[in-house]
């Protein structure tokens, strides 16, 4: 059920990278993007009735464990993801130091 959530997600900012012509609002519908994909990622690793890979000295036979290699790639994309976001805000501020608008329209009308 999340898969779906997460792919209505995707396609949602997919949808609102074609749509918008406002800087910021690009990188919001790149961040519903994002998000999706993240979901979907960790959605692939989940294990219904799953436990943490934590190894201990008792071995007890028949545990499912979780994947956590998914979880670990997507805490790092997560990180990635908010300094990107962050470079994408600072240039759309200079951007609009420099001319006044954000739109795209505008942009090129000025170039």
């Amino acid at each position: 059920m999340i898969q779906y959530a997460s792919i209505f997600l995707f396609a949602l900012g997919f949808y609102g990278l074609f749509v918008n012509k406002n800087v910021i609002k690009l990188i919001v519908s790149l961040n519903v993007m994002e998000i999706g994909l993240f979901l979907f990622i960790v959605s692939i690793g989940f294990v219904s009735e799953g436990i943490a890979p934590i190894v201990s000295s008792v071995d007890e036979l028949g545990l499912i464990y979780v994947d956590p290699i998914p979880q670990a790639l997507v805490l790092t994309a997560i990180v990635i993801g908010v300094g990107t976001t962050a470079l994408g805000l600072a240039i759309s501020k200079n951007i609009y130091d420099t001319y006044l608008t954000l739109e795209l329209d505008e942009l090129e009308a000025n170039l």
